[in-house]
Order: structure tokens, then C-alpha cells, then sequence
């Protein structure tokens, strides 16, 4: 192994082509042969680039409609010979190799045309073969072989050469270290479409990838290190613009995630400002603005310092209201610029714009670690609907109640286990949770109710005349009866307790109405 090794001759098959033509004039500049194949010669012959074609280069045509085109000797030989080795040497001579110093390959666009939803033909006709070869050869080569898979390479790769008339060892298996990272990523994607075509969350095999969007300052806690990754394109915060404020911390992520994943569970204009990734206040109204009001009044000492995300673009009159108390992050779709100016004056305050909301009904996986592996699991994409809603107490919930219990179950969903949601004329006013025991966080939900009322000057508690939503059943009829003891007038939980007949019985007891969902909404 040589610590610089010059670079003589190059092979450029790109299908990304952005920043190719003066790439390859910087190389030809120092004296660099260039071969290249199809639509990379094209590009560089068109720019006044000399470069040789790889089959002129090894004697044999492309064929099978350019499948196979570098798949020979003369490529792979000239990538894989050590230079150290002077059997390896002999043999390239003997059979008429010529050394390949620099890989320049980016692969077929397989992702982005399975995003665009492309035919199945397509997809396979976008999957690479011969370039990952390449890419792994002269990554394994390293020693030798400087390789570079992406665009903004070239700028780092021409700097090295400048620098020492070649490139330095350590550089290369840098390059080499990326390299093997972009194929791992790109079988990945490969695997994922072939498991989706069969219909198949879980198979043999799972391959997680993941692009490095920033390394963060520390994680939930200064002593732990971070980093965000994106993978996908569902809109959020992995595919945000931040115009303003602050660089996002770990849990500014976290917590801006479970934000905006909450307020798109909602038609009507939504506002859900988030504390430790829980909701501490959630609403729907006819403006933001007047959500917004709600929301706050729900839990307003743990508003501060929060976490807000909308379902609608961010107007002047709510962002004026956001901006009245300290908020970490605003996440929204979009902002009109009024909006954006009064923001403004909040230097620190973190402004996330997504272009789209999350769809909740939408399948996909989420995953946790444990000690030596993964859980993984579907999205919890349940929603439920008035029409699906079984009515077990002898009162029927009224039109009012029925469409409250299905906006506190919906923001349940979002809620930390054991969870408790109180609402009123959509909007939350007592929350509960995270709590051992479900009869707790009721009473939780309650305090924080009476608590609220007494910051808005009123003489009784939010949850008086309200709905409770529970994320699961109760097992006792202890929670139902705090509730009950809340003011509390209908209920929702998913029912299938051994004493559910007990907790009916008390729903009738106190002239309540209850409905059941059938689905859970464990949170932890």
C-alpha cells in the first residue's frame, strides 16, 4: 500500500450527471485518461472532454441494452490488481490491463423511480448491476483505487489531488467506507420494494438505511451522542425547511415529530402544542388562531417552552398569538409571509415548513431498539369514525358528545399510556399521562382541568360537561368513576375487560353514555 497514488486513468459512469463536464475538465487538465461508457461519453465528448469509450478501451460492445457494458476482465482486473504485487502485475501485462486509479459511478436511480410510482419493468430496468460491482471493486481496492459515488465528491477528490499530485490513503478509504455504504443503502431500497411487491411487513431479513441529515450537539441528555437520519419522503420534519431560529436539538425532533403526527389526525384547523412528546393541549376551530386559544387554555404553565405544530398554513393573527409566549419550534405545512415577519422577531425560535402534512392512515413501519436488535411494528393507522362506535350504556351519546369522543380519542392516540383526554367543543381540557395506574392519570386530567380554569378566572373546572377518551379499557370502574367525579358526560374506550359489565354498570349508574372502539391506543 502506497500512502499517494496518482491518478493515470479514470472510469466515469454516472447517472447523475450534475457537475460531471467540469469535474472531468479539472482531470484531463492534469493528464488523466478518461474512459467512459453510454451516456457519460456522450456528455463529455458533446463538452469538448477526450474520453474513450469502454468498449473501445476493451474490445467488447455493450450489450443486452447496456445490462452488460463493464462487466469484462479489462474493467474488474484494472480496478481489483494490487500494484504491490508483482504476480498481480505480471498477469495484468500479460493479459493487457491497464490500471484504473479513480471510479467515478453513481448508480440507476432505483428510488426515485419507485417514489414516482413507476411499472414494476421500470423499477427492474432501474436496478444497477454493473455499477455496484464496479463501486465495491474499487472500494475493496482501496489501497490503490480511489472511488466516488456522489456529486459532491468531486470537489474534495480534485482538492486531495491538487494537494499531493494524487490521492492520500487516508481519503481513499474514506471514499471507500461511503462507498460501501451507498450500496448497502441501495440493495436496501432494492429489498424493501421486492418485500412490499409480496405483500410482506416482516421478512427473513431487514435492512434499515438511512441518509445523515446533521450530527446534533448532544441527545436527550448532553452526555449522549446524536445524529438525524431521513429515509423517506413522508412529509415532517425529515423533510422540512427550518427558515428560522436555532439548530434543532434531539429532542426538538422528537418532540416536534409527535407534534405535527398530531395535528394531522385533524380536518378542521388544528393547533397541538407538545411538551416531552406528549400533548398538553390540543384543538380544532374554524381559524388557527381561535385553536390556538384553545389549546392554550387547556394547560398553559406547560405550554411554555413547547413544542406547536398546525394542519394548515401558518397566518398572521395565529402566529402573532404563538409568539406571545416562549415556544421552541412552530412546524406547519407553510407560512404566509406576514407570518414568517412576525416570527422574525423571535431569532431563536425554530421555524420548520414541511410542504405537506403526514397522512395518518398511511402504512409503514416504526422501530425501537433493544439490547441486540430491533422491535418493529406497524403504524398505529387506526382511526375510527361515529359509524363505527358501539353504544353499550342505556344513554346514547348526544350528536355534540358523539363527535367530541371521537376528537379525544383521536388525540388519545398521541398520548403517552396510561392516557386520559377530557374535551369540550373539540378541544382538550384536562389531560392525563404516562401513568402506572389509569385511575391516576383520570384524576391527573382532572387536577389539570380544575387548574386551567382557575389561570382563565373560571369557577369550575374545563372538564366539567366534557367527554374522557381512555387508550384502552378500564379495568376497574375506579378510572370511570373519576372521570364520572370530573364531570365527565360520555365516555369512549376500546371495551374488552373481563369487568366490562362493571364499568358499564357504573357508566349507568351515573347516567353517562359510553361507547366502545374495539382498538387500542397503547403509547410507550
Amino acid at each position: 500500500m502506497t500512502d499517494i497514488v496518482p491518478i493515470r486513468r479514470a472510469l466515469i459512469s454516472v447517472s447523475d450527471k450534475s457537475g460531471l463536464v467540469p469535474f472531468a475538465e479539472a482531470l484531463t487538465a492534469r493528464g488523466v485518461e478518461i474512459l467512459s461508457t453510454g451516456g457519460s461519453a456522450q456528455v463529455l465528448r458533446e463538452a469538448g472532454v477526450a474520453v474513450t469509450e469502454v468498449s473501445a478501451h476493451t474490445g467488447f460492445p455493450e450489450i443486452l441494452d447496456g445490462r452488460v457494458k463493464t462487466l469484462v476482465p479489462q474493467i474488474h482486473g484494472g480496478i481489483l490488481g494490487r500494484r504491490d504485487s508483482a504476480e498481480h502485475v505480471a498477469q495484468m501485462q500479460a493479459h493487457g490491463i491497464a490500471p484504473i486509479d479513480l471510479v467515478v459511478v453513481n448508480l440507476y436511480p432505483f428510488e426515485s423511480t419507485v417514489a414516482r410510482g413507476a411499472t414494476d419493468e421500470e423499477c427492474i430496468e432501474n436496478i444497477d448491476i454493473g455499477g455496484p460491482a464496479l463501486i465495491r471493486a474499487a472500494a475493496k481496492n482501496h489501497d490503490f483505487v480511489a472511488v466516488l459515488t456522489e456529486p459532491a465528491q468531486y470537489v474534495t477528490l480534485l482538492a486531495d489531488f491538487a494537494a499531493h499530485g494524487g490521492t492520500h490513503h487516508e481519503l481513499r478509504r474514506h471514499l471507500a467506507s461511503e462507498a460501501y455504504a451507498r450500496t448497502s443503502a441501495y440493495d436496501a431500497a432494492i429489498a424493501a420494494w421486492f418485500a412490499e411487491r409480496r405483500g410482506d411487513d416482516f421478512p427473513e431479513r431487514l435492512t434499515l438505511s438511512g441518509a445523515l441529515r446533521q450530527t446534533l450537539r448532544y441527545g436527550e441528555n448532553p452526555h449522549q451522542r446524536a445524529a438525524f437520519y431521513v429515509t423517506g419522503a413522508r412529509p415532517g420534519v425529515a423533510t422540512a425547511t427550518q427558515v428560522q431560529g436555532k439548530e434543532l436539538s434531539y429532542n426538538n425532533l422528537n418532540d416536534t415529530d409527535a407534534a405535527f403526527e398530531c395535528a394531522a389526525e385533524f380536518e378542521a384547523p388544528t393547533v397541538a402544542i407538545i411538551k416531552h412528546a406528549n400533548p398538553c393541549g390540543v384543538a380544532s376551530a374554524s381559524s388557527l388562531s381561535e385553536a390556538w386559544d384553545h389549546a392554550l387554555r387547556c394547560d398553559p404553565v406547560s405550554a411554555y417552552g413547547g413544542i406547536v405544530a398546525v394542519n394548515r398554513t401558518l397566518d398572521a393573527a395565529a402566529a402573532e398569538k404563538i409568539a406571545g409566549i416562549f415556544t421552541e419550534v412552530i412546524i406547519a405545512p407553510d407560512a404566509d409571509d406576514a407570518a414568517k415577519a412576525i416570527l422574525a422577531r423571535r431569532k431563536n425560535l425554530r421555524l420548520l415548513l414541511t410542504g405537506g402534512l403526514p397522512d395518518p392512515a398511511a402504512p409503514g413501519l416504526t422501530f425501537r431498539s433493544v439490547a441486540g436488535g430491533f422491535l418493529a411494528q406497524t403504524r398505529d393507522a387506526g382511526r375510527i369514525v361515529p359509524a363505527e362506535l358501539k353504544v353499550v350504556t342505556q344513554r346514547a351519546p348526544t350528536e355534540a358528545e358523539l363527535a367530541d369522543l371521537v376528537f379525544a380519542f383521536r388525540v388519545c392516540k398521541h398520548v403517552k399510556s396510561n392516557a386520559i383526554v377530557y374535551a369540550k367543543s373539540g378541544s382538550t381540557v384536562g389531560i392525563g399521562a404516562g401513568q402506572m395506574s389509569r385511575v391516576d392519570s383520570a384524576r391527573i386530567a382532572a387536577w389539570k382541568s380544575a387548574e386551567a380554569a382557575k389561570a382563565a378566572g373560571l369557577a369550575e373546572p374545563l372538564a366539567k360537561g366534557s367527554v374522557v377518551a381512555s387508550d384502552a379499557f378500564f379495568p376497574f370502574a375506579d378510572g370511570l368513576e373519576a372521570a364520572v367525579a370530573a364531570g365527565a358526560t360520555a365516555v369512549i374506550q376500546p371495551g374488552g375487560s373481563i369487568r366490562d359489565s362493571e364499568v358499564i354498570a357504573a357508566a349507568d349508574s351515573a347516567g353517562i353514555a359510553m361507547v366502545l372502539t374495539g382498538v387500542r391506543h397503547f403509547r410507550h
